[in-house]
């Protein structure tokens, strides 16, 4: 008998249905509806526009009725970002975008605070100012009305669970972005709350991956003639889907989710907190069964994303083939950029800022699109094999590949760059690494699947995989040393 998942995946810059069908061998995924997911920004502040998402994800259900209905619906999302429920069960706001501003420095400041060892001992996060705690902090600071009429605090995928169920609960693979679960007992820190003055009744319980949060709501079923299907808390954050979807059968490997934001880790057993790992900033993040997920958290695409809307908005509407093109024309290793810089966070013109990086770094200068891109491109490859370094510096482990899954495994020229700057083979797919996970995890929960590890051999033998190898990784060493001293390491 076939089994059905509806995946509902929300990326930072677009979101989709998909149907994932299972005849007991296969996973086959149908993409229902695809929409893109533009923040709105209203009097200085960056929202995320939650009402038309909530319809999308609407019509992405209406959608999947017209395919044949659907046994169980799953949301993912980015991390970090959250809703304020009041005493009446509505929205207060619109959720802030990171992107926006208003935590920038509360990192540094959070620090004055609870210093940064026994903070990270605790939840073994990386410290970025987007993180929840921080946001936190600024809107204690900047509008504390908000937060004494707050009831419920939801992390985004627990927020759209909320509005199609009717019911609070928080996930842990969603909980453990916010830089205040605790890592190794998977609640929240009632330390990191009292440290910040942040009230503990906005929290709800947290509730293990693949839990059943409740029935979709009877008004909805209505609105949509959709079925009473349960919602499952998948992994809410889409980082920890996509790590769930590796198709591999070792048991030490790694992996980049690689969208606008490209997640670099392994998976392992317990947490990895201590000096060395605090040193390199590397997160800890719970993923499925109680796994840690210990990664890096690197901006990814949206360097090359942004580029091209600059250009766009400059008159020249290139795609993202030709702007790959004119970086595979240009002149290898000129100069470099580090991804994760501060100036290249919020949105903008980032071909402007590339230059201006590079000139106070007294670097060649790119002056041409290709030469912007090529550097971006190179600066990204470059990123991943510091992260690299550090992952294996970190477990005493060496790895023999990288499964680099998500949008960014349909380029190909990052691919290879990834391939020469690692020195290792990179195993390109699935490009839906999320979707299959978020439905690996729906299935498990209904029976259908018994475990990670057959649903990971079960992705492998339902989707095509490339693989890439270095073929000149001396150059990329060398042009490595001197990346490490243009970035300060």
């Amino acid at each position: 008998m076939i089994k059905t998942a509806l995946a509902i995946d929300l990326g930072a810059s677009s979101g989709r249905a998909m149907l994932g069908r299972f005849d007991g061998e296969r996973i086959t995924l149908e993409e229902v509806h695809r929409f893109e997911n533009i923040p709105v920004k209203m009097n200085g502040t960056l929202y995320w526009d939650v009402y038309r998402l909530f319809h999308e994800i609407k019509q992405g259900i209406s959608k999947a009725v017209q395919k044949g209905g659907f046994d169980s619906i799953g949301v993912d999302t980015w991390g970090v970002d959250f809703g304020l429920i009041g005493k009446d069960g509505a929205l207060l706001e619109a959720p802030v975008h990171y992107r926006d501003g208003r935590s920038e420095g509360m990192s540094e400041a959070a620090l004055k605070i609870f210093p940064r060892e026994p903070f990270y001992k605790i939840t073994g996060n990386q410290f970025m100012d987007i993180n929840t705690v921080f946001q936190l902090m600024a809107l204690k600071a900047k509008r504390p009305h908000i937060l004494k009429n707050a009831e419920t605090l939801l992390l985004m995928p627990d927020l759209f669970n909320y509005l199609l169920t009717g019911v609070k609960k928080s996930e842990v693979s969603i909980a453990s972005t916010t830089q205040m679960m605790n890592a190794v007992n998977k609640q929240w820190s009632e330390t990191v709350l009292d440290r910040f003055g942040i009230p503990k009744r906005l929290f709800t319980g947290i509730v293990p991956s693949g839990t059943a949060v409740g029935k979709l709501r009877k008004d909805i079923c209505g609105e949509l003639n959709a079925p009473e299907a349960e919602v499952i808390a998948v992994c809410g954050h889409d980082t920890q889907c996509a790590a769930a979807a590796v198709p591999t059968e070792e048991e030490d490997f790694i992996f980049i989710s690689c969208g606008t934001w490209s997640l670099f880790g392994t998976e392992l057993k317990e947490p990895l907190i201590n000096p060395v790992s605090e040193a390199m900033n590397i997160t800890n993040e719970t993923g499925y069964g109680g796994t840690t997920t210990f990664l890096k958290n690197i901006i990814g695409l949206w360097l090359i994303q942004e580029s091209r809307r600059q250009f766009r908005r400059e008159g020249k509407d290139l795609s993202f083939a030709e702007l790959e093109k004119q970086a595979l024309e240009a002149e290898p290793f000129k100069c470099f950029i580090d991804p994760d810089a501060a100036e290249f966070v919020p949105e903008g013109d980032i071909p402007s800022r590339v230059k201006y990086f590079c000139d106070r770094t007294n670097q060649p200068v790119p002056q041409t699109i290709g030469e912007v891109m090529r550097c971006i491109y190179e600066s990204i490859a470059l990123k991943y094999r510091l992260a690299f370094e550090e992952i294996k510096t970190c477990t005493g482990k060496n790895y023999r590949s990288v499964d680099l899954m998500g949008g960014g495994a349909k380029d190909g020229l990052l691919c290879g760059m990834t391939a020469n700057a690692c020195n290792c083979p990179v195993t390109a797919g699935p490009v839906e690494a999320t979707a299959y996970g978020n439905i690996a995890i729906q299935l498990i929960a209904g029976g259908a699947i018994p475990d990670i590890k057959t649903a990971r051999k079960i992705i492998a033998v339902s989707d095509s995989v490339k693989t890439f190898l270095p073929d000149n990784s001396r150059e990329w060493d060398t042009a490595f040393l001197r990346y490490m001293e243009i970035i300060g390491q």
